[in-house]
């Protein structure tokens, strides 16, 4: 870690260029967040952003793992909160809301995401895709839920129902109104 940084510091730091990057990754995409950039907004120099992060990469790696795990973290709340399928309906359209403020999260096949995602390891790809998997699952493995259908099904169908983030802006009305049509809709379907 750096040297002449107090702990406390080293964290305000790491936080600080966490937010910073997230903000940027939002706004201008992978590609036009420059290190530069990032440094001044925190006031760091370049060099020292190198004791924090490797590489470019490894800080949007580290952003895009602790957004996942916001993410799960508000399922985990909301269900807590509504322990039924009611619950999980509503962390759904909680996790839906949070997708739309986020775009790096659901905009996967955008040429900018893809040069970022490319660009990590194959373990790192891997962690990522198997994260929201896992995470689905655990979800679905509630012992106040019983599945009506095929558990590779129920995943897809609510894979299916975030990815319409996707199409957000093609929709003839409001996206999330959509969403929770369709969440409300198909909830009893999924679940006894």
């Amino acid at each position: 870690m750096p040297k002449g940084f107090a702990e406390e510091e080293k964290k305000v730091i790491t936080e600080k260029l966490m937010n910073e990057c997230k903000s940027s990754w939002q706004k201008y995409g992978y590609k036009k967040t420059s290190i530069d950039t990032l440094c001044n907004d925190v006031g760091i120099s370049k060099g020292s952003f190198y004791n924090f992060f490797d590489t470019k990469e490894a800080l949007f790696y580290q952003v895009i793992k602790d957004t996942q795990k916001q993410l799960y973290d508000i399922v985990e709340e909301r269900i807590s909160q509504n322990q039924s399928k009611y619950g999980i309906a509503e962390a759904l359209k909680e996790i839906y809301l949070e997708y739309s403020k986020s775009s790096f999260m659901y905009d996967t096949k955008n040429p900018d995401f893809l040069s970022f995602f490319h660009k990590l390891s194959e373990q790192q790809r891997q962690e990522l895709n198997e994260k929201s998997y896992i995470s689905t699952k655990y979800m679905l493995h509630k012992p106040f839920l019983s599945l009506k259908i095929d558990e590779d099904l129920a995943i897809s169908l609510l894979m299916a129902m975030l990815s319409s983030i996707s199409q957000k802006d093609n929709m003839l009305c409001d996206a999330t109104k959509v969403f929770d049509f369709m969440i409300d809709r198909l909830i009893d379907d999924i679940f006894d």
